[in-house]
Parts: structure tokens; C-alpha cells; sequence
């Protein structure tokens, strides 16, 4: 499935990119606006930390067997005592939550496979829109850098007015009246003026250092979720066979349905995640195309381009600041993924576990930040 088409209000220009600028943009700034390398690695240290189940299995059916002796003791004591009588549903309780630990693994796997099934479709959905945005990227980047080569011959074309004004006024003060001295100023000084704006250097430094911050900003967001769902689903299946056999007695039943729950929830985080981040393209599609259209007018070399170039340049930064902008947008709707999964499957133990995440992180920022303004 491809993205919403935008030509309607946006112009789609295309702009070709020669190979050599794209594998040099690739290697600095990563291949797609989230590295696809990374997102296989997630994947895959997902599914190597699950083959980790068993490490308290043993344990757990231990203690089941032990928690099921106290349960049928505690069943028994009430027929003996006439309390209660004779039901044979709730025997065979124990004996059901027993199979779920033997057959710990399929049992997971079953658990796991509704979050599984939404993962593949929205990533597939996310899948089809990231070669669009690519081309994109790759395109408004080599308009950028278009861009700069203006701005630069631009600026080398003022030095040179500069270097042959200078001479001429030198001999203007020998050879000419004062009036024809301040006739010149009056031309000289928005040639100087414009050759001062035109000190693209520091604004390249900038609007890269800018371009950069955003894009890992929101790579930070995505992997910090997909990280939090491969800890929390880890420490769930390893301590979940615990769960199980403490749901035997009649105190502790609801642990097993509680896990379930907070299962289920983790197991969305990737497909809501993938979601989000398709939905978060749909924006950086319109806010790419939108600038390819503005840096293609700025490089048209007509007059009114040349005075919007030189506005331009003295915004301090090489950067209309939309794709910027989404960029964060889409980091910032990435913390909202645990609470969405909630929505789906009620829990408050998973959402109480990644706020208390997010305030530690909170914690560990400010430090970081009050320990490097100290040095």
C-alpha cells in the first residue's frame, strides 16, 4: 500500500540524483530515515532473547507441584469439614494451568501471535511508504546542496564586484567630486551588505547540525520503544511460568489472567509502533515535498529567485524547518505507544512500568545535562 497522494496540494517535482550523492548520503546519515539495519537488528535480538524461556522453567513447575498439593489439600479440608462439596471443574483447574507451564513455549507463541499478526501488516503498510520518502530525502538533499553551490557562486560573485569596486573607488577619491563619492556609497553598500549575508559557511554548519539532531532524535524515540517491548516481553516469558503456578491458589488467581493481559499489550508495541511511524511518514511526505518545491524555486534563476535566495541566506540556517519539524512530531507521538496498547488490552502494571522508565530517563537526562554544564 503506498502513501496518500499529496500532488494535489503539493507539485511533485522530480529531481535527479546521481548514484555517488546518494551512497554519500547513505553513509552519512543511514539508509531510510529510520536505518533499516537497525530495525533487522531489533528484530532479530527479538527473537534470540525469546529462545531464553526456560531459564526459571524448572523452578516453576517445581513449585506448581507444590502449590497444587496445597490447593487439593485446602479442597479436601473443605469437603471433610462440609463446607463444601464435590466439584470436579475446579480440580481439574490445577491440572490445566500445569500443561500451560509443559508446554510453556507453544503456549507463548500462541499469546504472542495476535501481536504478531498486526506487527506484519502495519509493517508492511510502513514498508510502502519508506521508498517514496527515500527518494524524497535524497532528492531535497541534492537540491540543498544545490542550493549552497548558488549561494557560494552567488557569494563569489560579490567578492569580485567587491575587489574591482574597491579599485574604482580608490581612484573616484583623486579623479571625481565628493558627490559622485556618495552617488557611489549609495551603490556600494547593498553590494557589501549583500556580500555579508551571503556567508553560507556557518549557516551549512548549522542547518546540518539541525537536519541531524531531528532525524536521530527520532530514531532514539523508535528504538527506545522496540527495546522496551524486547525487555518487558523478555522478563514477561521468563517470570511468567511464576504467574501461572501462583494462580493455582485461590489468593493469587487473577495473576495468570493479569499476565496474559500485560502479554498481549507488549506483544502490540511493535505493530503500533509501525503504525504510528506510517502515519508519521505521511507528514514527512507532505513537508519533503513541500520543500523540494521551494529550494526548486529558489534555484529557477530568475530575478525575484535570486532576491528570494538572498532573503534565504539570511535566515541563519539553509532550512525551511517543516521536515524538522515532522521529524520530532514523530519522535514525540512515539512515546505515546504504550498508552495506546492499553487502550487495546487494559493493564496498568505495563503502563506504570513505562512511566516509571520515562522518569528515570527523565532523571538520567538532567543529570547527564547538569554534569557536562558543570565541567
Amino acid at each position: 500500500m503506498s502513501l496518500l497522494n499529496f500532488s494535489k496540494l503539493v507539485p511533485i517535482l522530480q529531481v535527479e540524483v546521481p548514484g555517488s550523492f546518494k551512497d554519500t548520503f547513505n553513509f552519512l546519515q543511514g539508509n531510510g530515515v529510520y536505518e533499516e539495519g537497525m530495525m533487522h537488528f531489533l528484530k532479530g535480538m527479538k527473537e534470540t532473547i525469546w529462545t531464553h524461556y526456560d531459564v526459571f522453567l524448572a523452578d516453576a513447575q517445581a513449585l506448581c507441584a507444590i502449590l497444587m498439593l496445597i490447593y487439593f489439600a485446602i479442597i479436601c479440608y473443605g469437603m471433610i469439614s462440609g463446607d463444601k462439596k464435590l466439584e470436579v471443574m475446579p480440580l481439574l483447574r490445577p491440572f490445566g494451568l500445569v500443561m500451560v507451564i509443559l508446554w510453556w513455549p507453544a503456549f507463548t507463541k500462541v499469546i504472542a501471535y495476535p501481536g504478531a499478526l498486526v506487527e506484519n501488516r502495519t509493517e508492511q503498510l510502513f514498508d510502502g511508504s519508506q521508498s517514496h520518502i527515500n527518494d524524497l530525502r535524497m532528492q531535497r538533499a541534492k537540491l540543498m546542496v544545490d542550493v549552497s553551490d548558488a549561494l557560494f557562486k552567488l557569494q563569489a560573485s560579490t567578492e569580485i564586484a567587491k575587489s574591482e569596486a574597491d579599485t574604482w573607488y580608490e581612484n573616484a577619491w583623486e579623479s571625481v567630486k565628493s558627490s559622485v563619492k556618495e552617488g557611489f556609497s549609495q551603490v556600494w553598500n547593498p553590494v557589501v551588505e549583500m556580500r555579508n549575508r551571503l556567508q553560507v559557511g556557518l549557516q551549512l554548519l548549522a542547518s546540518s547540525l539541525l537536519e541531524t539532531m531531528a532525524i536521530w532524535i527520532l530514531r532514539i524515540s523508535v528504538y527506545v520503544i522496540f527495546i522496551v517491548q524486547i525487555i518487558f516481553s523478555t522478563i514477561l516469558i521468563i517470570l511468567g511460568p511464576f504467574s501461572v503456578a501462583a494462580s493455582i491458589l485461590p489468593a493469587f488467581r487473577q495473576s495468570f489472567t493479569e499476565w496474559i493481559a500485560r502479554f498481549v499489550s507488549v506483544s502490540l508495541y511493535s505493530g503500533i509502533a509501525y503504525l504510528v511511524m506510517y502515519v508519521a511518514s505521511l507528514f514527512q511526505q507532505y513537508a519533503l515535498e513541500a520543500e523540494i518545491l521551494r529550494y526548486s524555486e529558489l534555484l529557477s534563476g530568475e530575478g525575484e529567485s535570486i532576491e528570494k535566495l538572498s532573503w534565504f541566506a539570511a535566515n541563519g540556517v539553509l532550512s525551511f524547518g517543516m521536515v524538522i519539524i515532522t521529524f520530532i512530531i514523530g519522535a514525540i507521538t512515539m512515546f505515546t505507544v504504550p498508552s495506546i496498547s492499553t487502550w487495546i488490552v487494559s493493564t496498568s502494571g505495563v503502563s506504570s512500568a513505562a512511566s516509571a522508565m520515562g522518569s528515570g530517563a527523565t532523571r538520567i537526562s538532567s543529570m547527564a545535562t547538569s554534569a557536562v554544564g558543570g565541567m
